[in-house]
């Protein structure tokens, strides 16, 4: 397997795997369409408020799951099916285009019509696969301002803007070179952009309060 086929494979194979939409699937196993409850989105946290809070966490796992799996598992066994692979110094790049895609893909996913979610917990597992440590400031950042706003929409912000600002010091780039904060920037001003509607709600006094109580109906 060549180099360009190696790329080729991993990322095809990275969108796919980030177009499983399993938000709408573990919904659908108990008889609800995610897309017509709540928000509309298909992740975790409208699983969470409208079909059960256990369901909500296993669909937030899985989808970090794949974030994960993503940038480090994907690109291996890529990598490791070539007889002649990919020189140590390119796996990182690899990686983080693997991981972008398959973050697109749960945002665009081919199987529900390019129509997914907002794609905080897949990045939230390129970047634990990735950057653990820019990973845990973005954690941070998100819990505070969910304790303190009980909004998930500014608090998936927050963690954005922190991970945005956390990647340019120097101990969470590591010496992987100026590319990759870039790349992480890009992957927060991604997150932001996909809370447009709830910036929109925000301002207007729409925005719902997240509720640990499950709503019926």
């Amino acid at each position: 397997m060549g180099i360009y086929l190696q790329w080729i494979l991993g990322c095809a194979g990275a969108y796919l795997l980030g177009s499983i939409p399993f938000g709408f699937l573990v919904a659908k196993a108990r008889g609800v369409d995610i897309r017509k409850v709540g928000s509309g989105n298909i992740g975790a946290t409208n699983v969470f408020r409208c079909v059960s809070k256990p369901l909500g966490i296993f669909t937030f796992l899985l989808d970090l799951g794949k974030g994960y799996a993503g940038c480090t598992v994907l690109p291996w066994l890529t990598i490791a099916a070539s007889p002649h692979a990919t020189a140590a110094h390119s796996l990182l790049p690899f990686q983080v285009v693997c991981g972008f895609l398959t973050v697109a893909g749960h945002n665009w996913p081919v199987f529900l019509g390019f129509k997914g979610g907002k794609g905080i917990a897949t990045s939230a597992g390129l970047l634990l696969g990735l950057a653990p440590a820019a990973c845990g400031v973005a954690l941070l950042a998100w819990i505070v301002t969910f304790l303190a706003s009980r909004y998930v929409s500014v608090a998936s912000i927050a963690a954005a803007a922190a991970l945005g600002i956390a990647a340019w010091f120097p101990f969470f780039r590591g010496d992987s070179g100026w590319w990759f904060p870039i790349m992480l920037d890009v992957l927060a001003a991604l997150a932001i952009g996909r809370h447009r509607s709830n910036i929109r709600r925000l301002r207007e006094g729409t925005e719902s309060r997240f509720s640990f109580k499950r709503r019926l109906g």
